[in-house]
């Protein structure tokens, strides 16, 4: 006989599974701090390279002043200028990359406690139904 409880129970976990699940099962592998400080240096990188797409799409554009003005220009101010620039939007995407991974990390932990102590309970209904059977077995003879 099917027990609807537990078809219920297993819809919902499978339906888990395919959707967030598959994310969150990756993620219960790491420690927290090893996936926020993975995250994060994927952040840098990303946020390095646009940085450095930015400053070269800003340079094809004045190219025509920065070759007029090219014995003029403060290269060291400017440098120091890019050099500060970037130091700043790296630590502001960092901060954010930390507290926004970490809470991820935080709400991805929570839905996969939920996710065991469903499964636990499955193994419950199978280990009960198991037991029941056993009995009825016993009694037959």
């Amino acid at each position: 006989m099917v027990n609807m409880r537990r078809v219920r129970l297993m819809t919902k976990l499978a339906i888990y599974e395919k959707k967030e699940g598959k994310e969150d099962i990756k993620l219960g592998k790491y420690f927290r701090r090893d996936y926020v400080r993975h995250k994060v240096l994927n952040n840098i990188v990303a946020v390095t390279t646009g940085y450095l797409l930015v400053l070269a799409m800003i340079i094809a554009y004045q190219m025509e002043y920065l070759i007029r003005e090219a014995v003029n220009l403060d290269y060291i101010g400017i440098g120091k200028m890019i050099l500060g620039v970037y130091i700043i939007v790296v630590t502001v995407y960092v901060m954010a990359a930390m507290v926004g991974y970490g809470l991820y990390y935080d709400y991805s932990r929570k839905k996969l406690a939920k996710y065991f102590r469903m499964l636990r309970r499955l193994r419950g209904m199978y280990q009960e139904e198991e037991g029941q059977s056993g009995m009825e077995e016993v009694e037959e003879e």
